[in-house]
């Protein structure tokens, strides 16, 4: 079976095409992103511009056109954080319906976590004995711990790099003292979520999921992408402190200078680093394993424990999508 998986994040609009059947490793085919940062257009009434929504309608719309183009039985189709906390997202909703036929399904934070969880889960396998994922988005941070597939605690908070980028640093780069700040600001956050995960029991495994970690565990020396997913890669407490008090120094331009950095998301890197770090320190961790499955692939797994194992093209809605695999 041929599945795509289109993701509406607070960046980019990204459709990973698999093919995969139930009880199989799914195989990437394709990958295509477009950046949109939907996040950056919220205005100051909390609702996505006429512009912004413009947007995501051609994005979605060619999104299907390429999956239908590649051959895919299905499309589930999804949006994060920046569509969930639009004022006017059930219009948005039905805008993207009414001129594409795709039915975007809006994700909470708390599905979130789970969907990354369960991926985290069938990377490493049930050796990997309690597992505490975590996951830095634009909009928010994700945190689950649990020995099964489903977590004990599934949290999300509003710890995104895009949204602390644009909420506590007013220059590029930041002050000095905005760090200091943000940096505080973050341990009071995190406090409470921390006390919570702690009571669940140690973890044996902890594991760190998306493009924001994976960059700063490539910055810190981790293997390159062109190493393959299963290369070990880690990111450490005294790494990521050193990386910190380098990259705050930089602009957006040079950062994205800086091998394994993306331009889109450059201006947001420093940010993210200090939720890393912060996260980091309110758990006690000192090192994190990055798993190359997140999210997308979570929802592609769940997809396929809800089929019967055989081939179901004939059943495929790749025009009207989402509700299958929730």
């Amino acid at each position: 079976m041929r599945l795509g998986v289109l993701d509406v994040g607070s960046n980019t609009v990204h459709l990973l095409v698999v093919d995969a059947h139930r009880g199989a490793h799914p195989i990437p085919m394709t990958s295509e992103k477009t950046i949109l940062r939907l996040a950056e257009q919220l205005d100051d009434r909390g609702q996505l511009s006429k512009t912004g929504a413009d947007q995501l309608v051609r994005a979605v719309a060619a999104a299907k056109a390429s999956a239908k183009k590649s051959g895919c039985d299905d499309m589930m189709a999804f949006a994060t954080s920046a569509v969930r906390e639009a004022g006017n997202s059930a219009e948005v909703l039905d805008r993207v319906r009414t001129e594409t036929g795709v039915e975007l399904k809006v994700l909470s934070g708390e599905d979130e976590a789970r969907y990354t969880f369960l991926a985290v889960r069938r990377w490493y396998g049930w050796s990997a004995g309690r597992l505490l994922s975590l996951d830095i988005g634009g909009g928010s941070l994700e945190l689950a711990i649990g020995r099964d597939e489903n977590p004990d605690l599934a949290f999300s908070v509003p710890l995104g790099a895009g949204r602390l980028t644009r909420t506590r640093f007013k220059k590029d780069p930041p002050r000095r003292s905005e760090v200091r700040e943000t940096t505080d600001w973050l341990a009071e956050q995190l406090a409470p979520v921390a006390r919570k995960l702690k009571r669940a029991g140690e973890p044996d495994r902890v594991v760190a999921t998306s493009k924001t970690f994976r960059t700063l565990a490539r910055l810190t020396g981790a293997a390159p992408s062109s190493a393959g997913p299963r290369a070990r890669r880690v990111l450490t407490d005294a790494g990521l402190r050193q990386l910190i008090a380098f990259i705050s120094r930089m602009s957006a331009n040079d950062l994205a200078e800086l091998e394994g950095v993306s331009t889109s998301r450059a201006h947001q890197l420093v940010a993210g680093a200090l939720v890393a770090e912060a996260t980091m320190r309110a758990l006690s961790l000192t090192q994190l394993e990055i798993c190359p499955w997140a999210l997308r692939e979570g929802v592609i797994l769940r997809r396929l424990d809800h089929t019967d194992g055989t081939d179901q093209s004939d059943t495929g809605r790749t025009g009207q999508t989402g509700a299958r695999w929730s």
